[in-house]
């Protein structure tokens, strides 16, 4: 959510930054209504002070003795002439807010410009594709190959966008997940790990995702039930609101949690892309990064959050780039991303399994989260950030791809294999 008064101050400088998203100018519209909002509040105020000057004449004249028939008459008409003032700053703070919700966080200076994924800057890459002796298939190939990765069983239940794991491939997904949770949870040593583990509902209300991004725009991409709640699309939703309509004061800060659950996605906007295996599915596996911190130490922290979400691929010795994200390409509560780009031999492309973003002061406005400074009088809104850390789906794909073997069998990464009871490479399922 932005700030009204920082539009009035600078108008020109907020259309400016919304151009950079592609938005066209929403100042003038902005200011007027709030105008109209501000000039009924202080008609209210007025109306209000001047009802209360009369009622101390009335006191008065009756005191004395005198008639107060006209007094009177004129203090019942101002009440209706406030309650009128009132019902007009109501509409209008309603329409300027509902306005407000649906404007996108403005872009960091450093961020840049471009209209999609093609203007997005690679800043650096890690490890080096393998050079395979065979033809490497892609993760459909190889996990139906091995008996263990089952679409039209899911198919029948579910319909597309699902897959059913079995066996080992089952297991290979569960140990991604606790060897992800396992490193971000660490002690930390200052440039990593140190979350707190949370275990959150994957149901939540209305206000809980309004906190983070934009129901009006994004409610088709959701899952919503017949009463009332929505499926998460991802666990940053529950582990940012751990700070919603809170006050916390600065030595408690930073806050950093990590949750593994499930993300429910409708995909409405991906109609005919990657509609095979499981790079983009309804129901997916997801190990998220959130931290909650003070203006001036969220730069730091988005580093130390993407570093964290990097280290995961390094210790599983799969090769990534890291991409900041230009203006056109970024989410909708984002000031600054980074996406992290896992190579993918099948697809011989890098694709995404983390975004890191810095969101700023954006969601915590529009959830009233707020810190106490050591130094200082008042409150100051809290800046929040999340990351993939990573997407499990995506870390089995990567790790099926990069990691297979030309008689179908799949190696099993050094850092799982404790995790996996000491199997040692994935073999197909005995039939």
């Amino acid at each position: 959510m932005h700030d009204i008064r920082t539009i009035r101050d600078n108008p020109e400088t907020f259309d400016a930054a919304l151009a950079r998203r592609g938005v066209v100018p929403m100042s003038t519209a902005l200011l007027e209504i709030d105008r109209r909002r501000r000039a009924a509040i202080t008609d209210s105020e007025q109306t209000q002070a001047r009802r209360k000057a009369l009622s101390k004449q009335i006191g008065i004249a009756r005191g004395k003795g005198e008639p107060a028939d006209a007094l009177m008459a004129e203090v019942n008409g101002l009440d209706e002439a406030q309650k009128a003032a009132e019902t007009v700053a109501a509409a209008a703070d309603a329409e300027l807010n509902d306005l407000l919700a649906g404007i996108p966080n403005l872009p960091a200076a450093d961020v840049p410009d471009g209209k999609d994924e093609h203007d997005n800057k690679e800043i650096r890459r890690v490890g080096s594709p393998r050079n395979f002796a065979f033809d490497p298939k892609d993760h459909v190939g190889i996990g139906e190959g091995l008996g263990l990765m089952d679409f039209a069983a899911a198919a029948k239940m579910s319909g597309a966008r699902f897959v059913v794991l079995k066996g080992q491939l089952a297991r290979l997904e569960r140990a991604l997940a606790q060897f992800m949770l396992d490193l971000h949870t660490a002690p930390a040593d200052g440039t990593l790990s140190g979350y707190t583990e949370v275990d959150p509902p994957l149901l939540v209300r209305d206000n809980a995702v309004h906190a983070t991004t934009s129901l009006t725009k994004f409610a088709d991409d959701l899952f919503h039930t017949t009463n009332g709640y929505w499926l998460v699309a991802t666990a940053e939703v529950p582990l940012t609101n751990l700070v919603s309509e809170s006050v916390i004061d600065e030595k408690d800060l930073p806050l950093r949690y990590t949750a593994w659950t499930p993300c429910f996605r409708s995909e409405a906007g991906a109609a005919g892309k990657d509609t095979r295996g499981m790079i983009r599915q309804h129901q997916f596996p997801k190990v998220e990064l959130v931290s909650i911190t003070t203006p001036e130490q969220s730069e730091a922290e988005h580093e130390r959050m993407t570093g964290c979400a990097e280290e995961v691929l390094k210790r599983l010795g799969l090769p990534f780039r890291t991409v900041t994200l230009c203006t056109g390409d970024m989410g909708f509560s984002a000031r600054k991303t980074y996406d992290i780009e896992v190579w993918l031999p099948g697809q011989n492309t890098y694709r995404e399994i983390s975004s890191c973003s810095n969101c700023g002061d954006f969601q915590a406005r529009r959830m009233n989260a707020r810190y106490r400074p050591r130094e200082g009088k008042g409150t100051r809104f809290l800046h929040t950030l999340n990351g993939s850390g990573l997407a499990v789906g995506r870390a089995l794909i990567a790790v099926l791809e990069n990691y297979q073997n030309a008689d179908g069998t799949v190696t099993v990464p050094e850092a799982l294999r404790s995790y996996m009871g000491g199997v040692d490479v994935i073999h197909a399922a005995k039939r």
